[in-house]
């Protein structure tokens, strides 16, 4: 087969009639769905009596072995209060008994609860590292290994995960607390990061576009797909302690519809690295190669579309593992038998979530691949 090089044309201006009639209303009616569901008042704080919490520096320890369990770390150090009105204060406060405690030394800067009772002084107790220094540290590190390998993709990568938490914080998160549809919030929401990630990190291009669209497809797919397992397996939602107390402080919550936006949100994150892959794949296939045709694209990319997909499924399961690990591990010592431990509900969702994503992912490569080799065989 005689192979041609040069850079492969434009898409036809057909094409791209095509995939704006068919995004851009999508994308209205994405805006309009933010626009409709927006907690414009904002979801109601509960009224906890926390102590108030203030940072302080480690100036000497009085170690003391716990009555539970020796080895570790009990007794009280003396601490300078570096934040409230109290700031530049020396005090004691208590180091708590029990499993997770903190263990300090001098010098560490640490929180500590400040406990006032009526007519008697305020009590201190350690309760946490300070932690702020050292995340920042690590972001920054993490955002200049991703510009440096990526230059300004790099840069409009950090701009779109920047995009995501906005979204997540200021949307999804506030309308599902003011007890708006779960899933049609994780819906919208998946949709408003997508479009705004995608053609912010990758460029508005064709190839966007098909990335974009083959994630619509197979979120769409993956959404009632979700809805109808956990329909057909009798899943509440309440496979966790979390939902059980979001129910009691949130009654409108509904946990199903949680579970449900879960998987969505939780699968997007994994489906726009595949199509856009996909996508990608189609493309350089066609610029190594511009005598294939639309079917010989297909079969190429579809073939490096399994390898992709044979590695994410193991990656999902792993991660879904190392999540729940702590869960996991009290299900060994429970004793019961595996049939029984495999058909509770806590185990059942994390097997839904798993299932579910997989199967809109492997259907994102066909949908992806076959839309990307219709519209780069026709440059």
């Amino acid at each position: 087969m005689a192979h041609a090089h040069g850079p492969v044309g434009p898409a036809p201006r057909r094409t791209r009639l095509i995939m704006a009639a068919i995004l851009v209303p999508l994308a209205v009616l994405t805006g309009i769905g933010l626009a409709v569901l927006w907690p414009y008042t904002g979801p109601q704080t509960i009224a906890t009596n926390q102590p108030a919490r203030l940072d302080a520096t480690v100036t000497a320890v009085q170690p003391e072995p716990c009555q539970q369990r020796a080895s570790r770390q009990c007794g009280s150090v003396t601490v300078r209060l570096t934040s409230g009105p109290q700031a530049g204060q020396t005090v004691t406060a208590t180091i708590p008994e029990g499993p997770g405690s903190p263990v300090v030394d001098v010098g560490d800067k640490i929180v500590v609860a400040e406990n006032v009772a009526p007519g008697g002084p305020p009590q201190y107790a350690v309760l946490d590292h300070q932690r702020s220094l050292q995340l920042w540290v690590l972001l920054g590190i993490f955002a200049l290994v991703i510009i440096a390998f990526g230059r300004w993709r790099g840069v409009a990568a950090l701009i779109g995960l920047g995009v995501s938490f906005a979204i997540l914080l200021t949307f999804i998160l506030p309308a599902i607390a003011v007890g708006k549809p779960p899933l049609l919030i994780a819906i919208v929401g998946s949709s408003a990061i997508m479009f705004m990630v995608l053609y912010l990190t990758h460029g508005f291009s064709v190839q966007t576009s098909v990335a974009v669209l083959g994630t619509l497809v197979s979120l769409t797919l993956t959404g009632g797909l979700a809805v109808a397992a956990t329909s057909a397996l009798h899943l509440t939602g309440f496979g966790s302690e979390d939902t059980g107390l979001l129910a009691v402080f949130l009654g409108d919550v509904d946990p199903r519809g949680l579970l449900l936006a879960g998987i969505v949100i939780g699968t997007l994150g994994v489906l726009d690295d595949v199509t856009v892959t996909q996508a990608a794949t189609v493309g350089e296939l066609a610029e190594a190669n511009r005598s294939l045709g639309a079917k010989a694209l297909y079969r190429a990319a579809t073939r490096i579309g399994r390898a992709h997909i044979a590695s994410t499924v193991n990656t999902i399961v792993l991660a879904y593992a190392g999540a729940s690990l702590p869960l996991l591990l009290l299900v060994i010592i429970g004793g019961q038998s595996a049939s029984t431990v495999l058909t509770s509900e806590f185990i059942v969702d994390e097997i839904v979530r798993s299932v579910v994503g997989t199967i809109g992912l492997v259907a994102a490569v066909p949908v992806t691949t076959g839309l990307a080799a219709l519209v780069t065989a026709q440059r």
